[in-house]
C-alpha cells in the first residue's frame, strides 16, 4: 500500500473525517451521511457485497466512487487532468497565452507556507464560494485546521500569487504517488480580470510536471453539484475530461426512499433555498444515484465534453 495514501488519509483524519478501508479502496465521510472513495484518481471495480457490508457497518446513506467506462454501472463523467510532461504555453490557445503572460506580469507566483495561508487563505476561500453562489460551509477553526494538518504531512505545499505582497489566489498541492492534486483553489474576485488564477495555474501546473516523479494532476472529480461550465477555466489551462463513470449507491434500506419522486423534490429545495450546500449536495447525489442505474447507452455525456471539444478545435486552428 502507498505511503502517500496513508498521509493523504492522515490529513482527512486531522480535520475530523472518519477513514475507513475496504478491499477495494479507502473511504471517508464526506458529509455525516455520505462516503467518498479515496484516492480521488483511482478507478475501482468493487464487488456489490463489499458495498454493502460497508454500508451497513458505518450505517451510512450512500457511497460515491470513479468507476471504468465498462462497468455496467455509473454515471457518464470524467476528473479534469493534465497527463504527459509536455506543458507549455503553446498548447494553450492564443487567447490563454495572452492571459496567463497578463496575470504573470501583474503578480509574483511563489511556495508559501500554511500558516501564512491559513491566516490570510480563509478570505479568499469565502470570497470564491460567494462567487460560486454557494454558502460557506467551512468555518473559519475548520480552515485553520486544514491548513496548519497539510503543514507537518509530507507531499502537501501551499502555493500563491502574490500582488504587491498581498496575497490573492492560493492552491494546495499533493503528490499522490505520480499523481499531483490540485486541491481548494481560490482567487479573490478583485483579481480575476487581472487573470491572476490563470498565472498561478500554469505556473504550479509546469512546476509540478517539471519533477521526475509526477506523471499526471488531478484538477478535480465531475462535480455533484455545481454549474456545468465549472470546470471551462482548467480546460482553457490545457486541462482536458478523462472519460469515467461515477457511481453512487445508496443503503439498500434507502435504495426505495430515493427515487424520481425524492429528487424531484430535492430539486425544488435547491430553487426555493439556492446557495444552501446541504441541499444541493443532496440534490445531486440523489441524481448521480439515479442516473448510476440507467445503461450506458441511454446516457448523455456531461457537458463538459462539448466545452473542451470546441475549445480542441480552437487551439488546432492556431
Amino acid at each position: 500500500m502507498s505511503h502517500s495514501v496513508e498521509i493523504f488519509a492522515k490529513w482527512l483524519s486531522c480535520q475530523g473525517y472518519r477513514i475507513e478501508r475496504t478491499k477495494s479502496s479507502w473511504w471517508y465521510n464526506v458529509y455525516s451521511l455520505a462516503w467518498q472513495s479515496f484516492p480521488y484518481h483511482w478507478i475501482i471495480e468493487p464487488e456489490e457485497e463489499e458495498l454493502r457490508e460497508f454500508l451497513v457497518k458505518v450505517h451510512g446513506a450512500g457511497l460515491r466512487y470513479s468507476t471504468g467506462l465498462n462497468s455496467p454501472y455509473g454515471k457518464l463523467s470524467y476528473h479534469a487532468v493534465f497527463e504527459g510532461k509536455n506543458y507549455d504555453l503553446d498548447i494553450l490557445s492564443q487567447n490563454a497565452r495572452h492571459n496567463v503572460r497578463r496575470g504573470l506580469r501583474r503578480c509574483k507566483i511563489e511556495q508559501i507556507t500554511f500558516d501564512r495561508l491559513a491566516e490570510e487563505g480563509w478570505v479568499l476561500q469565502v470570497k470564491t464560494l460567494q462567487r460560486q453562489r454557494r454558502k460557506v460551509r467551512i468555518s473559519r477553526n475548520k480552515w485553520h485546521k486544514l491548513c496548519l494538518s497539510a503543514a507537518d504531512l509530507p507531499g502537501f505545499e501551499a502555493w500563491g500569487a502574490l500582488v504587491n505582497g498581498k496575497l490573492v489566489a492560493s492552491v494546495i498541492t499533493f503528490q499522490m504517488d505520480d499523481c499531483c492534486y490540485m486541491l481548494y483553489q481560490q482567487c479573490d474576485e478583485r483579481y480575476l480580470r487581472r487573470y491572476i488564477n490563470n498565472a498561478l495555474s500554469f505556473v504550479v501546473t509546469k512546476e509540478m510536471l517539471s519533477r521526475p516523479h509526477i506523471k499526471s494532476i488531478l484538477y478535480g472529480l465531475h462535480s455533484i453539484d455545481a454549474p456545468p461550465n465549472v470546470d471551462e477555466f482548467k480546460f482553457r489551462m490545457g486541462y482536458w475530461p478523462k472519460p469515467v463513470k461515477q457511481r453512487v449507491v445508496f443503503h439498500p434500506i434507502l435504495e426505495p426512499v430515493f427515487n424520481r419522486m425524492t429528487h424531484r423534490f430535492l430539486r425544488w429545495l435547491t430553487h426555493v433555498f439556492p446557495g444552501q450546500c446541504f441541499f444541493s449536495k443532496a440534490e445531486g447525489f440523489v441524481r448521480f444515484g439515479l442516473d448510476s442505474k440507467i445503461p450506458t447507452e441511454q446516457q448523455d455525456w456531461p457537458i463538459a465534453f462539448r466545452i473542451h471539444g470546441r475549445m480542441k478545435e480552437r487551439i488546432e486552428k492556431k
